[in-house]
């Protein structure tokens, strides 16, 4: 279990082997992370054809992380994957059915390229958010004038080349995460709150218009070479558990 300001690197993620067995939930503080790499799964849809292939459709990679979510979920609730009700809410935010979980389980997914990201609660809002960490905005400094706060702003304004890049994407992944777990979709909401900007410091909320920062809790990971993910949840504190499903 790792603590907050402790490194998360891609060793910190144990291997789990389908098929799943029964999974002990999250107790306390406790999240767990699931990192999926598609290219090194079989592909449900097709079994005879052996991993992920990137050249299927958007619904059938869609069907594909659905599967492997509901696998996911149904081993910690007891039940077959296929039994798992997920619904959604207005803004489109995925949850469990609660008459299935019993509000005892939370959980956000994200994805990108190829690999998908699961955090799961205790039944606390909880957010996750994935991205390519060498990713590159054209105009970052732009894009955050127009969407981030005028705190992160004003910090990002300070950078510039290496630095800014590794900063912006460091604060968008921050931010989706947080917007994931209080579940009010994006739009308008991004400048809202403010987070820490600097990779090198622990993640944060620094402000809040509609909330209190002190009731959130943040950590960042890697659960791969060229990937950062970020987790945001409503709860004291925060520690991780992290796995790769294989």
């Amino acid at each position: 279990m790792i603590k907050a300001g402790q490194t998360i690197g891609p060793d910190s993620f144990s291997l789990r082997q389908l098929p799943l067995r029964q999974l002990d939930k999250p107790q306390g503080d406790s999240v767990h992370l699931w990192h999926l790499d598609f290219n090194q799964l079989s592909n449900p849809l097709n079994p005879v054809a052996g991993a992920y292939a990137r050249d299927l459709s958007v619904v059938q990679q869609r069907a594909i992380r659905r599967f492997y979510l509901r696998l996911l979920l149904g081993a910690y609730l007891g039940l077959p994957g296929k039994d798992i009700h997920i619904t959604h809410r207005i803004k489109g935010r995925p949850e469990l059915d609660v008459a299935q979980s019993q509000g005892e389980l939370d959980f956000s997914v994200a994805r990108s390229s190829g690999c998908y990201l699961i955090g799961i609660s205790s039944g606390a809002a909880i957010g996750v958010d994935l991205e390519v960490a060498t990713r590159r905005a054209g105009r970052p400094l732009a894009l955050a004038r127009r969407y981030f706060s005028k705190q992160e702003t004003a910090a990002l304004s300070s950078l510039d080349g290496e630095l800014l890049h590794q900063a912006f994407v460091h604060t968008w992944s921050c931010k989706e995460a947080l917007v994931k777990a209080s579940g009010v979709g994006i739009a308008n909401q991004l400048c809202r709150f403010s987070v820490d900007t600097n990779p090198a410091n622990p993640p944060g909320v620094l402000s809040m218009l509609d909330d209190d920062p002190a009731e959130w809790r943040m950590m960042m990971a890697t659960p791969a070479e060229d990937a950062i993910a970020a987790v945001a949840v409503r709860q004291p504190g925060i520690q991780l558990e992290c796995f790769r499903l294989a």
